[in-house]
């Protein structure tokens, strides 16, 4: 807009300059007011534009994953969104199986039936280290590699699993419209929320963010790796300006609803995992 204003206006300037020379004093008046009126009109006409512009910035996104390169075109961000996804529990069979369990809610959502949560546990990729304590030194399998210890009972000692091998496990079913959304802001979850996709996240069972003290360090084969007993796995279902909607394996309950920041907060401190699907 300034590169028609600028020049523009200099142009009419040079001849307002001109003119002036061969009119009359009123008439130089009259120009004189023509050429501020001019300028301040296109003066207030830049700002708004620009001000406009900015405000829709606001609202569009584009996606930050190079991974959904099918989609082109601008999502528009809702106010709120809730969406209609089957809710499916992990008990009585799945002890530590929430991570399954909600992604057998996604793979339903996304038209897969039949996917069945006792098939996803069998099937999901299994760290098979042991786990030992010697003298407070725990060394146990790695949620990155796979399933660490036993999915079904808590007699027997385990973990859980994250979005890697949950990921891969989903691409088995539905390819490519599998996008891992792991490191991304929770405004581009809200896009995939608002394009009508539910989101698979690793979480808490107290859906905010811990203290410390509820993390520990114990040993892998890839090194170090600091784990919570609390983490826990959902499918967000919706959001609105104060609380987030989620599908919880745990309790059964569909369009489960927590405060909106305390959530993200639990969310970013589990590392922002989260997969969804591609929009189309």
């Amino acid at each position: 807009m300034l590169l028609f204003i600028i020049p523009g206006s200099i142009i009419f300037l040079f001849l307002l300059i001109i003119c002036l020379r061969w009119m009359s004093s009123r008439h130089r008046l009259l120009l004189s007011i023509i050429f501020i009126l001019l300028v301040c009109t296109s003066s207030v006409s830049f700002i708004y534009l620009k001000g406009t512009f900015a405000k829709e910035q606001t609202v569009y996104h584009y996606p930050e994953t190079a991974s959904d390169t099918n989609n082109h075109e601008l999502i528009k961000i809702k106010n709120k969104v809730l969406l209609n996804a089957s809710v499916v529990t992990q008990y009585p069979q799945l002890a530590r199986g929430c991570e399954v369990t909600s992604l057998a809610m996604l793979l339903q959502y996304a038209g897969i039936e039949k996917a069945d949560k006792m098939k996803l546990a069998e099937q999901i990729a299994k760290d098979p280290s042991a786990y030992s304590n010697k003298n407070g030194s725990v060394r146990f399998g790695n949620p990155n590699t796979g399933f660490v210890g036993d999915i079904y009972t808590y007699s027997k000692p385990g973990y859980g699993v994250y979005h890697g091998p949950v990921a891969k496990l989903a691409a088995r079913y539905l390819g490519d419209m599998v996008i891992d959304l792991t490191g991304s802001s929770f405004d581009i979850l809200k896009m995939y929320l608002s394009a009508g996709k539910p989101v698979w996240v690793i979480t808490n069972t107290d859906y905010k963010k811990l203290p410390s003290a509820y993390f520990q360090t114990w040993q892998t084969h890839e090194g170090p790796i600091k784990v919570t007993f609390k983490e826990h796995s959902v499918l967000i279902t919706g959001y609105d300006e104060h609380y987030i909607y989620f599908n919880d394996p745990l309790t059964g309950q569909k369009n489960k609803k927590k405060p909106k920041d305390a959530f993200i907060s639990s969310w970013v401190q589990m590392g922002s995992q989260a997969i969804s699907l591609s929009i189309n």
